[in-house]
């Protein structure tokens, strides 16, 4: 499967709302297994298909070496419908090379969307799950992290030590790869 190219923030296509997928084809299936392939290739956790140059509703995410409970999964037309607490972590993008930023996001999401069969499919999430899925569903409303970025926040992530607990969420909930 060929690799597709990663937008960069200054693409048009990152900054649209991107268009609800009307018809699950055959079409599609090969462009979802190019998704994964074009994030597996740029070391990434999560993709959304704008940040190829798709202005579409799908979006494909693999945490699994991080969280097993959560398999790879490929979501079309996702919405958030239910958000609980917040939390914050240091996320990274795809579209967006060394740029690392720490962003308040739900700490737990209610999921909807269909799976590239065509069932439909609703879920809960949390920690780094979570997370991905705000990061992927609002590349598709044409939002970056770094309009999320509160000056406070990046603050707090340079005045505590790395060894101590902080507010910072740690270890999985932290992006190591980026979305």
């Amino acid at each position: 499967m060929p690799v597709l190219e990663i937008q960069t923030d200054d693409a048009p296509v990152l900054r649209q709302r991107a268009a609800p997928v009307q018809e699950i084809n055959a079409d599609l299936h090969p462009f979802i297994k190019n998704m994964f392939e074009t994030m597996y290739a740029a070391e990434g956790i999560g993709l959304a298909a704008p940040q190829v140059g798709v202005s579409k509703r799908i979006i494909v995410i693999d945490i699994e070496k991080h969280l097993p409970e959560y398999p790879r999964i490929a979501l079309i037309n996702p919405v958030i419908t239910m958000t609980v607490g917040e939390e914050l972590a240091e996320e990274g993008c795809l579209s967006l090379p060394g740029v690392r930023g720490i962003v308040r996001r739900a700490a737990i999401v209610k999921v909807e969307g269909l799976l590239p069969n065509g069932d439909k499919i609703e879920f809960d999430a949390s920690n780094l799950m979570a997370r991905v899925l705000q990061h992927e569903i609002d590349h598709l409303n044409g939002i970056l992290f770094t309009d999320l970025l509160r000056p406070e926040d990046q603050e707090l992530l340079e005045s505590e030590p790395e060894s101590s607990g902080n507010t910072v969420t740690e270890n999985e909930d932290s992006l190591h790869g980026n979305e």
